[in-house]
């Protein structure tokens, strides 16, 4: 079978090594995700493991198709009983390239249309509910330059969502992002890691779940692909054994993970999070104003998004205040999520590195240095 691991933008080169790393050896680097090859039970293992991928996607077909008629005919002939019975419900979605000139919610309308058809044809008479909110089986086609891709959705709710979040502080960065940033950084799980501004600690919990072999995936209590109707007692027993093998993995080592914040509100809700991921009393949590920060002369990574929606007064103190912390983390990698460049404006290092990447609908650019 072929997966497709969605990807945000400027995150594919770390995913497709992940999940190379993981042992899919046939992923290959493409814009906007990742494509890869293998048994069932291999995107439900890439759905457990993956932290950087925000969803993992089953094809089901590819065709020719120039309009939204094609697009029915050809949804039609796939095979949807396979996943989907009258008795349970589903969504769909779809993106269609301006080059169509149509709405996707039509295209996502015509799909619908032909999965519900399909089953009266064989269901005598009987259909699916649509559910927009919780469905059981989620399809979705991509059309675009003459051609139209079918998929399922393996992973329900979206992967960013690990299930141990019990707090977020204002604006979280989501957790594939944090995970994808730490890559890009070059971090190896074992130097030791700060986030000076650390707000409700998503770099912090997700560097020591990365570190510690934890499965990112092992929190929640069930994908999308555990709903649809071939997945029987023995798929059940496949993904019991996938998590077994998976909690059996993790380690519990960590490196030393430091998070600050002015705060100290915020910081209860990180030590929250922290706990829920099985991480109470593994992360150092200290509320230490930035301009009392300084490095001890240990090499180690220095990640954080600082605030960027502040008002201009506000935020030149905040990033003078970033800039000469920056400036004294000697011997350290700093990374920093900038949504505008005034975060930067105080920092009199060159960048080693810079990556565009988008934090929600925000473009916003990763710059990396080193700090002699």
């Amino acid at each position: 079978m072929e997966f497709y691991v969605t990807a945000a933008p400027g995150t594919e080169r770390v995913l497709v090594d992940e999940l190379r790393d993981l042992g899919f050896r046939s992923a290959r680097l493409n814009s906007g995700g990742i494509p890869f090859m293998g048994e069932l039970r291999d995107g439900w293992k890439a759905c457990l493991h993956t932290r950087i991928g925000q969803r993992v996607m089953l094809v089901l077909g590819r065709f020719p198709a120039e309009n939204l008629d094609q697009i029915y005919l050809r949804a039609k002939t796939l095979p949807w009983e396979l996943y989907l019975t009258p008795e349970q419900t589903f969504a769909c979605a779809a993106y269609a390239h301006p080059s169509t000139g149509e709405n996707p919610d039509f295209v996502a309308l015509r799909l619908k249309d032909a999965i519900v058809d399909q089953q009266r044809d064989r269901f005598n008479g009987a259909r699916s509910g649509v559910s927009r909110e919780d469905p059981d089986v989620r399809a979705f086609v991509y059309w675009g330059r003459g051609k139209a891709t079918f998929y399922l959705d393996l992973s329900g709710d979206p992967l960013f969502k690990r299930g141990y979040r019990v707090a977020g502080g204002e604006a979280p960065i989501k957790e594939t992002l944090a995970a994808a940033i730490l890559r890009l950084a070059d971090w190896d799980g074992k130097a030791p890691l700060l986030d000076p501004m650390c707000g409700s600690g998503t770099f912090l919990v997700e560097g020591a779940l990365w570190a510690a072999n934890v499965a990112p995936g092992i929190f929640r209590p069930r994908f999308g692909f555990e709903r649809w109707a071939n997945f029987d007692s023995e798929a059940a027993d496949t993904m019991r054994q996938l998590r077994g093998e998976a909690r059996r993995n993790a380690t519990g080592q960590l490196p030393k993970i430091t998070g600050c914040d002015l705060d100290a509100s915020v910081l209860e809700l990180a030590a929250a999070n922290a706990k829920s991921a099985g991480l109470a009393g593994k992360l150092a949590l200290r509320t230490v104003p930035l301009r009392e920060q300084r490095n001890d002369g240990v090499r180690r990574l220095v990640v954080t998004n600082p605030p960027y929606g502040v008002r201009l007064d506000a935020a030149n103190q905040l990033y003078q205040e970033l800039g000469a912390a920056v400036m004294r983390m000697h011997n350290c990698r700093v990374a920093i999520l900038a949504g505008t460049p005034r975060c930067l404006s105080n920092i009199h290092v060159p960048p080693v590195a810079k990556f565009p990447l988008k934090n929600g609908a925000i473009d916003c650019q990763l710059t990396i240095y080193e700090i002699p």
